[in-house]
């Protein structure tokens, strides 16, 4: 089959470190390569990829600082894409909402993978291409009341085999938290839990332009690079050790999260999640086995003392049967079958 893929700007397939729709596009890619599919990548330039790549900006945008309008290269891409569109059996969208004024103009179908969320204005373009077919990465993602044509929920998967697994954590004992510092991934919350039971904190990610303000307020104050520790944006085998090193990773988030890849990868490294009970976390976290699900930060700092309980090698082999590459790649197969075997004009 012949593929494209298409890939946000902002960061290289896959990231050098945090960034979870390219993670997801270059296992994908790859492993369809593998499977002896003709697949194009539309990425940055600098992605890496067994895919024939096409780029419209040399870089990831994110470190480009001359770059003041990201939506303009966005649909450069698009553009580029759409204007080949009859050499493709398929496009693979992985950009949103932006994507779906282009995919109305051609014949050939439009999957659109849904990363992120949605907001008051976005749900006006999803309602206008709300016929073209559509792949949820969790089913407490979707809205139904925007009468959306899914296709199918295919759950993100990552390379088990590439997390070395942790059978034990590191001594002396310690919190773990990865991801993005901002609000919505709830930074300061797993600050909150770390001071309240007495345990270490030991916090990795990026921080954005738009969580500056937040993170200078609410979360730098309180590392002492002794019981709060921030230690940067984390490659892949820094994440690998720093949650595999953890009693606990914790994933206190404050929205509805549509997936959360940090999940999986703590406990694909043996290390099972401390989670608020919110979006796609009851559908990822097996509770009481791989971690714990809270519906609050009182019933996350009870759970600390309680999930060193838990088996460390179950939480890797729940990743194994769950979320492996190849079980998310099986799931967007079948999709692409479905769609390529029917008309176009049913979509």
């Amino acid at each position: 089959m012949r593929i494209a893929q298409i890939a946000p700007l902002w960061e290289r397939v896959p990231p050098p470190g945090y960034g979870g729709t390219e993670l997801v596009v270059g296992l994908l890619t790859d492993e369809l390569v593998r499977r002896g599919h003709e697949v194009t990548l539309f990425a940055s330039g600098d992605s890496i990829s067994l895919a024939k790549l096409e780029s419209v900006h040399p870089h990831a945008i994110r470190l480009d600082e001359s770059v003041k309008e990201y939506s303009v290269y966005e649909m450069l891409n698009l553009a580029r894409v759409y204007e080949r569109a009859n050499e493709f059996d398929i496009i693979h969208s992985h950009t949103g909402h932006i994507s779906l004024s282009y995919a109305n103009l051609v014949k050939t179908p439009t999957v659109h993978t849904l990363h992120g969320i949605f907001t008051p204005d976005n749900e006006k373009l999803y309602k206008y291409g709300k016929n073209q077919p559509y792949i949820s990465i969790s089913d407490s993602q979707r809205e139904e009341r925007l009468g959306m044509n899914y296709a199918a929920t295919v759950y993100n998967g990552i390379n088990v085999g590439s997390y070395k697994f942790h059978p034990q954590p590191q001594e002396p004992h310690y919190l773990a938290f990865l991801g993005r510092i901002s609000q919505q991934k709830g930074t300061h919350l797993a600050i909150q839990i770390a001071k309240e039971t007495g345990w270490r904190l030991k916090i990795a990610g990026k921080v954005d332009l738009v969580d500056m303000e937040y993170f200078e307020s609410k979360v730098k104050p309180f590392i002492d690079g002794e019981q709060i520790e921030y230690l940067g944006e984390a490659n892949h085998e820094q994440k690998n050790a720093l949650m595999g090193g953890a009693v606990a990773t914790l994933f206190p988030i404050t929205w509805r999260e549509p997936f959360g890849l940090v999940m999986i990868e703590s406990m694909a490294s043996g290390t099972p999640v401390i989670a608020m009970n919110m979006g796609s976390t009851q559908e990822v976290i097996a509770h009481g086995k791989t971690g714990f699900l809270c519906n609050n930060v009182e019933e996350c700092i009870s759970a600390v003392s309680k999930v060193a309980e838990l088996d460390r090698y179950a939480c890797w082999e729940y990743v194994w049967e769950r979320f492996s590459v190849q079980q998310m790649t099986d799931g967007y197969e079948a999709v692409y079958r479905k769609i390529v075997g029917e008309p176009f004009a049913s979509l």
